[in-house]
């Protein structure tokens, strides 16, 4: 395997970078204005139809390229809905949707205009493998009942991605139209602030299928719903990685030019064996993401990779972060110092791929086989 990125995707995370540093962050309150502001700008960048089909004016890449603009989001705490629209929205569509179905909701993505997103969370079940949301499907159309959580952006999008069980059996991701009258959406807390909703179906119009019913794939062996989930945490790990880089380079700095007793923090051997517990957290977050994100990009299974990768995010980025904090001292506990932003990103992520335990119970699971 070879992790080396090629031209384009080089040209990819440089010109995410480019146009994230131009930006300004927002200050301590300040949410989605400014942040629609950055989302424009991505989309009049091209960053926003990297995996578009040629014939809806994007660029056919894949997961690799949308996992390099994730991870330059994550880098600098920015929100935006690049997980909600991208990796639970467009790769989803592109990689399991029929032609007609991508001109539908794929439309006015490119230039930012169409928010998609995925309700894969139910309450007590993370990304259940049999869901108990269920639809009642006749061809590609029916309608979906059941309630979800977490989802980001639902508000703000214009189809939601459901995983659900069918009622005639299996499983298929529905599409329904977030505003509908049929779907409820209630705002939940989120700690970065970033809008998430449950989400209530009642016999919701299904405007499309994904799955076993929908569009096939050459993937033998993998269904829609499994693609979604494993999209669903490669994207939230993708962030984490970028977001627990950008809180390593900040406090590196910090204790670098930050003095006590005349010697810069750095110096003290404590200090140091932190910052490098920080860097043994972060790198080996990247190389799990990286891995797994190599592996969906081709087509081999990535579920190994994802539940280490997960696993890290859930478990080892939070302390992680804490130890940030704690290095920074007082300066840390600042909401207008930027280290809060990244503090609270991966807490939202950790919560978003099922906490510390059940990552833990669903690594075990594999390794047991």
């Amino acid at each position: 395997m070879d992790f080396t990125l090629g031209e384009t995707q080089q040209a990819v995370a440089r010109l995410a970078a480019d146009v994230l540093d131009r930006s300004q962050p927002p200050a301590a309150g300040q949410d989605e204005p400014q942040d629609s502001a950055l989302w424009k700008e991505l989309g009049q960048a091209g960053l926003l139809s990297l995996t578009l089909p040629a014939w809806l004016d994007g660029d056919g890449l894949g997961v690799q390229e949308s996992a390099l603009l994730l991870t330059e989001i994550g880098r600098r705490a920015a929100t935006v809905p690049a997980l909600a629209t991208l990796m639970l929205g467009v790769l989803p569509v592109v990689r399991w949707g029929g032609r007609d179905l991508q001109e539908k909701l794929l439309t006015g993505v490119g230039t930012g205009d169409t928010l998609l997103t995925a309700a894969v969370r139910e309450p007590s079940a993370e990304m259940p493998a049999a869901p108990g949301t269920v639809a009642s499907l006749t061809k590609d159309s029916g309608t979906v009942t059941g309630t979800k959580i977490g989802a980001p952006y639902a508000a703000a999008a214009r189809w939601i991605l459901v995983p659900a069980s069918v009622a005639s059996g299996g499983r298929a991701v529905v599409i329904v139209d977030a505003r509908a009258d049929q779907v409820r959406l209630h705002r939940t807390p989120s700690s970065a602030g970033a809008p998430e909703y449950t989400v209530r179906l009642a016999e919701a119009p299904v405007v499309g299928v994904l799955g076993p019913v929908g569009a096939g794939s050459a993937e033998a062996g993998r269904d829609a719903v499994e693609d979604l989930y494993q999209l669903a945490l490669a994207g939230a790990c993708c962030l984490a990685d970028g977001a627990l880089a950008g809180a390593l380079t900040l406090t590196t700095a910090h204790v670098a030019s930050r003095e006590q007793f005349g010697r810069p923090l750095a110096t003290f051997q404590a200090v140091a064996q932190q910052i490098a517990d920080v860097y043994i957290a972060a790198r080996t977050l990247h190389l799990a993401t990286l891995s797994a994100c190599w592996r969906l990009g081709t087509g081999r299974e990535a579920g190994g990779d994802l539940d280490v990768a997960a696993y890290w995010l859930a478990q080892e980025a939070p302390a992680a972060l804490r130890t940030c904090h704690h290095l920074h001292g007082g300066i840390g506990l600042d909401v207008t110092y930027p280290l809060h932003r990244y503090s609270s990103l991966i807490t939202d992520l950790a919560r978003f791929a099922g906490g510390a335990d059940y990552r833990l119970d669903t690594l075990g699971a594999r390794a047991r086989g």
